[in-house]
């Protein structure tokens, strides 16, 4: 059962080797974690050559989430109601409608007290 919806930024810190980030996602029970298309190619557009097999192979691993004609309905809703970008609207819509915790660290767009779905896993 699924669990966790990764936010980009996440897996972008521990590319760049934070720490904190690596440790949070190998805490992760991968059948439990899900990655939105969002966060899929935010990921792979960083990464080329022999490095973006090894990307993939991690992205892989876990739930892959699309967006569909409710979640986009959802999405536009937050986005005008709250004023979020277009990529923010559609992870919260996404992690809303699988009943997902959204693990980020975006605490400017998401904060914790406002938004009960958001987990925080570390700050940097």
């Amino acid at each position: 059962m699924l669990k966790r919806l990764l936010d980009s930024v996440i897996l972008i810190d521990h590319f760049n080797n934070i720490l904190e980030a690596t440790q949070f996602i190998l805490s992760l029970d991968p059948e439990e974690t899900a990655i939105s298309v969002i966060t899929r190619a935010e990921i792979l557009v960083g990464f080329q050559g022999p490095e973006l097999e090894v990307v993939k192979a991690l992205l892989d691993q876990y739930e892959f989430l699309s967006i569909d004609k409710t979640i986009a309905d959802m999405a536009a809703e937050l986005r005008r109601d709250h004023g979020r970008k277009l990529p923010d609207a559609f992870q919260a819509a996404i992690a809303t409608y699988h009943h997902l915790k959204f693990c980020t660290r975006n605490t400017k767009d998401f904060d914790t007290s406002k938004h009960p779905f958001v987990e925080i896993p570390y700050q940097i």
